[in-house]
């Protein structure tokens, strides 16, 4: 596993205790993408500020 992977973002945005790699980016509008692990992935599109919808979801990463 690459060490240069980006960490979770948790599903705010903020930095996170998550400290899990990030596997998806959900795409905001006004706003960098946000890098989540699946666990994050749907509070992510529930509470992220910004969120496009319908959601656009890229996998960035093997989980």
């Amino acid at each position: 596993m690459s060490s240069d992977r980006e960490m979770c973002g948790g599903p705010y945005g903020e930095v996170s205790e998550c400290g899990d790699p990030a596997v998806f980016e959900v795409r905001r509008h006004d706003r960098s993408s946000l890098p989540v692990c699946p666990l994050h992935l749907g509070p992510s599109l529930l509470m992220g500020s910004g969120v496009l919808w319908p959601p656009e979801i890229s996998l960035v990463a093997r989980p």
